[in-house]
């Protein structure tokens, strides 16, 4: 039994929804942010010293970061929902895995943090909007070439794709005038699974 340690409004979201698509028994264990701070709470560093989520546990192996737990989960399933046949569709496979978090996050994140900046933060959100539009508007160039992220087949890497860019369609503005953008998000709100998932894992601001 796997057990998932889901921190609200955060990551771990992901990691539900791909143990929901692959049908891998789990249980959920809940944390709540510091209403103040918006931190993860101290509880999570008894699992990980970095104290931060998502983390699993599989009866005693712990993993970290999101990436490396989709690895680890869709090995476990045998590969399902993993890098397709296809060498091309293998490629962007790995891309937008590793995109999602090294490439795309990041502006994210500062626009986030320069939010909470008084005064000067408006300002300085806006003359950074520009390098996160770079980011969506080649996230719709993309998906205005293929279904999914990897090609015709939905697979783990639209599952990492996915908490950036619903972050971002509050954060940024991403879907406006990203037609396949918007559409990609309406599909992916479809799934059975991923409708499972916010069952399962309680409020998410983000869907």
């Amino acid at each position: 039994m796997i057990t998932v340690h889901h921190l609200e409004n955060s990551r771990s979201q992901r990691v539900i929804w791909l143990l929901e698509e692959l049908a891998l028994p789990h249980t959920i264990k809940r944390y709540e942010r510091n209403k103040a701070t918006m931190l993860a709470p101290p509880e999570l560093r008894r699992i990980h010293p970095l104290g931060k989520s998502p983390v699993i546990d599989d009866e005693g192996t712990v993993v970290a970061e999101t990436g490396a737990i989709v690895e680890y989960l869709v090995e476990k399933a045998d590969g399902r929902l993993g890098a397709p046949a296809h060498r091309d569709d293998a490629l962007r496979y790995r891309h937008f895995l590793h995109y999602a978090e090294g490439s795309l996050m990041p502006p994210l994140f500062t626009k986030l943090v320069l939010s909470r900046v008084p005064l000067l933060g408006k300002v300085a959100q806006k003359k950074f909007q520009p390098m996160v539009d770079v980011h969506l508007d080649y996230v719709e160039a993309e998906l205005a070439a293929r279904p999914w992220f990897a090609g015709k087949d939905f697979t783990a890497a639209d599952v990492m794709m996915s908490f950036p860019l619903e972050a971002a369609v509050l954060r940024a503005g991403a879907t406006e005038g990203r037609p396949h953008l918007a559409a990609w998000l309406q599909k992916i709100h479809a799934r059975p699974a991923y409708q499972a998932a916010l069952t399962a894992g309680g409020p998410y601001a983000y869907a």
